[in-house]
């Protein structure tokens, strides 16, 4: 129990493995297209924790998250079909493959961060987005390498025979996708409560002072960015792993503005919102389709409707977010467990004085001296 008070790291490799178990055994009780939902979260959940870490702990705004899941997913899916076509089929080919696509986006995210260091506000803003335009552009320049607007298919291998023949091939992928998002979890958290950590918060709360304080400014920014898009890297080709295909049309502009939304209605700052902003990018659209199916319209306007819908449900959420629930999801129920810890709910009383509390808490009352008694 010591170690655990003491050494955050274990405390958090703890907290993972509570978390692997748990999230394992509910693998085993979900159906296959629930098994493949919670993989697709576990994919979008490591972006939103790297876009939590920019944007909520470093204090930069990046609408182009989007485009640097797709700087990961197309190196994953160019590895993948070179492994195939050289007739590799090794155990270690997917994670060499995503680690290449990691790499990928971390250098994409390198060059985005030298050029945002110098800017603020928007400015910031208009760099990232104009990475969100440009991504999707460069593959659709090059088709002959990555296929234009069709994009490219990607061969994964089967699950690994040890596990049975007839093991579903949706758990397998949840496995997979868990595995990366846990392990994201894992480094981020135990990065945002090292002293990087600590420069990150300064510089988000005061550039000034955190200069004055010796932090160089510049490069801890570089750093955010470069964490960021290593985390959106695994999260697209994780993305592309699941989907085993890969196209500008799924990481546009549209993605990165939900990614964004997402971890301000989650809980901006926390990573723990990244998990309810990640769950929302994946109900949503469900949602919505169902909403369509729903009011019985015809083809092109259900289409219109369902193209349109998340988005405006997103913003309409973000807003009522901002006014009701400036902390997110996350924030509230922070706020509410709180509540609960204090005794405000279950019969407590907010200011209870000294006859509310147990004899032995009471101070006993000092009389005034007899001579000086009125």
């Amino acid at each position: 129990m010591n170690a655990l008070r003491q050494s955050t790291v274990v405390r958090h490799l703890a907290l993972t493995a509570v978390a692997a178990a748990a999230l394992l055994a509910l693998t085993y009780g979900l159906a296959p297209f629930r098994n493949y939902q919670l993989a697709t979260v576990a994919a979008y959940l490591c972006a939103t924790a790297g876009l939590t870490v920019l944007t909520g702990l470093s204090g930069q705004l990046s609408l182009g998250h989007g485009a640097l899941m797709a700087t990961g997913a197309y190196p994953v899916a160019l590895a993948q079909n070179a492994f195939r076509d050289r007739e590799i089929s090794e155990g270690w080919v997917l994670p060499v493959s995503l680690a290449i696509g990691v790499a990928t986006a971390l250098v994409a995210g390198l060059v985005v961060g030298l050029a945002a260091a110098r800017l603020r506000g928007p400015y910031l803003a208009g760099v990232t987005l104009a990475v969100a335009v440009i991504v999707p552009a460069i593959t659709t320049a090059f088709d002959g390498v990555f296929n234009g607007d069709q994009g490219l298919s990607i061969f994964v291998e089967p699950p690994p025979l040890a596990l049975g023949a007839t093991f579903p091939y949706e758990r397998w992928q949840a496995w997979l996708a868990l595995t990366g998002a846990l392990l994201t979890m894992f480094l981020l958290a135990n990065l945002v409560r090292s002293r990087y950590g600590r420069q990150f918060r300064a510089v988000r709360d005061d550039e000034v002072a955190a200069r004055l304080a010796g932090i160089n400014v510049a490069r801890t920014q570089v750093l955010a960015f470069v964490v960021s898009a290593a985390c959106a890297g695994l999260g697209g080709g994780l993305l592309a792993v699941l989907a085993q295909s890969v196209s500008p049309g799924a990481f546009s502009l549209t993605l990165s503005l939900f990614l964004v939304m997402a971890v301000v209605i989650g809980g901006l700052g926390r990573l723990a919102g990244a998990v309810w902003g990640a769950v929302l990018l994946v109900l949503l659209p469900e949602a919505t389709h169902s909403l369509t199916e729903a009011l019985s319209l015809s083809p092109a306007a259900a289409q219109r409707l369902d193209g349109n819908l998340p988005l405006a449900i997103f913003g309409s959420t973000l807003v009522a977010v901002m006014l009701l629930a400036p902390g997110g999801v996350q924030g509230l129920l922070a706020r509410a467990g709180g509540r609960i810890r204090a005794g405000r709910w279950g019969g407590g009383r907010r200011g209870a004085g000294p006859a509310d509390r147990p004899p032995e808490q009471r101070r006993p009352v000092t009389q005034p001296p007899a001579d000086h008694a009125v």
